[in-house]
């Protein structure tokens, strides 16, 4: 089971995920903190990274003084994982209950539903 990360291991695993180089260095992640108006200090980078680590979602390999990182779970991954722990909490996994909730509490907007109801019919042709 993929843990659940926090809200700032997030924002530097998608910097991870959105970066189009196989590995992120250090100075990427912190350049890129900054332009996300998120800036951190090194060393709080660096408590985090070691977390991401730790819970099995970035591998690091050392090369001179520097910290190459790859990930070890995509973006796909992290989000069907948080979308079923998140379906199973508040709908008892419903997937009926959410998109219900979606309609009638007026959280669509009108291409959103068509695109949705595109997505249904494709799943549908697909059986």
């Amino acid at each position: 089971m993929i843990q659940k990360i926090s809200d700032a291991e997030l924002e530097i695993m998608k910097i991870v995920w959105g970066n189009p180089e196989k590995v992120t260095l250090f100075t990427y992640i912190m350049d890129e903190l900054v332009v996300r108006g998120k800036p951190c200090q090194k060393n709080t980078l660096i408590v985090l990274l070691s977390r991401l680590m730790n819970k099995g979602f970035l591998s690091a390999r050392k090369i001179g003084r520097r910290n190459e990182y790859s990930a070890l779970v995509s973006e796909t991954e992290y989000q069907t994982a948080q979308t079923k722990y998140f379906l199973d909490k508040l709908y008892e996994g419903s997937v009926k209950g959410l998109v219900s909730n979606l309609i009638s509490g007026d959280l669509l907007a009108d291409e959103e539903y068509e695109e949705l109801r595109g997505l249904l019919e494709k799943g549908k042709e697909k059986q």
